[in-house]
């Protein structure tokens, strides 16, 4: 028979490992003596087992050796004990194995990581986003780890310090821009941000990726801001147009078309802004701004396609969905002024680098390329999801003019 000697060691000093140990070693149904001088371990030990499921007796004689007095002989009769019995493995832990993922993971796996063992009796949560179908997108895992590699840091990534001196009216213009680049980010923190508490954490990668995104919209917010009050103490307009336009994001409260409207659509045509900046910046603080938070957008535009691409193709009918919706934001939006106008001149004024008619006529023009480039991307992405040529063309046409 094995012998456990705990000395002095009591269970509440970390004892019961020695037993849990022992245990193993012996097997299911053998029996294992327990041996120490701690105070009141016999009554110790007799309460542990009957917690653990464990079998308990009286010390039959001092069979086993040893200098200190049995306790007890305690003996397991199933590997698991009592407590485990009813457990269950809550998928598989290698993100690489697509059995691993769960259709629909209980209600009762709860905050448990994906592959661990999960007791019996656990509680309920109601998360409302809790089937692969409408969350998972095979690109998670490469995105999630693309997108924690590129992270990056305002302070040592944008030179704040260059030395530069732009004439008044161009300063304003990006001042304006910025601002306008503030208001539709924080939109685009708050949507996702709403929605990461309802993914069953069984979906992490999904989780992860959300929680990434509001953390590079909270970055953008930061250095557009920094940007816009880097040699001014205002910032510019904000329109009851542009609100409204941002508003019917938020009010949306199905994650699927939210994703759709902000990630494939709005996030999409940013990505052309983010580049025209890029282009026509007058300053390396606003071009190494712009840059960078286009990689971002570009990265969730790119799980917005991978999320919706996998849940039309087991929802055909969802496409249809998203085509109303397209059609229910602009008939909210039809009595709106669309894009600020301050921003609409911000961006001529930019893009031309000069007052002389010519040079505003080139500026004047870039934006209007800038707004068909938009409307081609996205009625490629249309495309992509399954709308026919005819369809996409006309949803590209019916998005907001406030560009988110």
């Amino acid at each position: 028979m094995l012998t456990v000697d705990l000395e002095q060691l009591g269970l509440d000093q970390g004892g019961h490992l020695l037993l849990k140990r022992a245990l193993r070693q012996a097997g299911p149904g053998n029996p294992v003596t327990v041996r120490g001088t701690a105070a009141e371990l016999a009554v110790h030990l007799r309460a542990w087992c009957r917690s653990q499921g464990v079998a308990f007796s009286a010390p039959g004689g001092e069979g086993g050796g040893g200098t200190a007095p049995a306790a007890g002989v305690i003996s397991q009769e199933r590997s698991a004990g009592a407590r485990w019995r009813g457990a269950e493995r809550a998928g598989v832990s290698d993100p690489a194995s697509a059995e691993g993922i769960a259709e629909h993971p209980p209600a009762h796996w709860g905050l448990a990581a994906r592959g661990a063992l999960v007791e019996a009796g656990a509680p309920e949560y109601a998360f409302a986003l809790d089937r692969k179908d409408t969350v998972w997108a095979d690109e998670a895992v490469r995105l999630y780890r693309q997108a924690v590699a590129a992270q990056w840091n305002p302070e040592t990534e944008i030179p704040w310090h260059a030395e530069f001196a732009l004439p008044d009216e161009v300063e304003d213009a990006v001042v304006q821009v910025m601002t306008y680049l503030i208001e539709n980010e924080t939109a685009a923190l708050i949507v996702p941000a709403r929605f990461l508490g309802q993914v069953h954490p069984h979906f992490r990668e999904v989780m992860q990726l959300l929680a990434i995104q509001t953390a590079d919209e909270a970055r953008h917010i930061e250095v557009f801001t920094r940007r816009a009050t880097l040699k001014r103490r205002q910032l510019g307009l904000s329109t009851a147009g542009g609100q409204a336009s941002l508003k019917t994001l938020l009010d949306e409260p199905d994650f699927a078309v939210a994703g759709f409207l902000l990630s494939v659509l709005g996030e999409g045509s940013f990505l052309n802004l983010l580049g025209f900046l890029d282009d026509h910046a007058p300053d390396p603080v606003t071009r190494r701004v712009a840059h960078l938070a286009a990689q971002d957008e570009a990265r969730h535009v790119a799980f917005g396609m991978a999320h919706l691409g996998r849940h039309l193709e087991h929802e055909p009918g969802l496409r249809p969905r998203l085509a109303a919706a397209v059609e229910r934001r602009h008939d909210a939006l039809r009595h709106t002024a669309g894009l600020n106008e301050e921003v609409f001149d911000a961006l001529v004024l930019l893009a031309a680098g000069g007052w002389t008619p010519a040079e505003i006529r080139s500026g004047h023009e870039a934006v209007l390329k800038l707004e068909a480039d938009m409307a081609a991307g996205r009625s490629r992405r249309l495309r992509t999801l399954g709308f026919t040529p005819q369809q996409a063309e006309s949803l590209s046409a019916l998005h907001t003019r406030n560009f988110m």
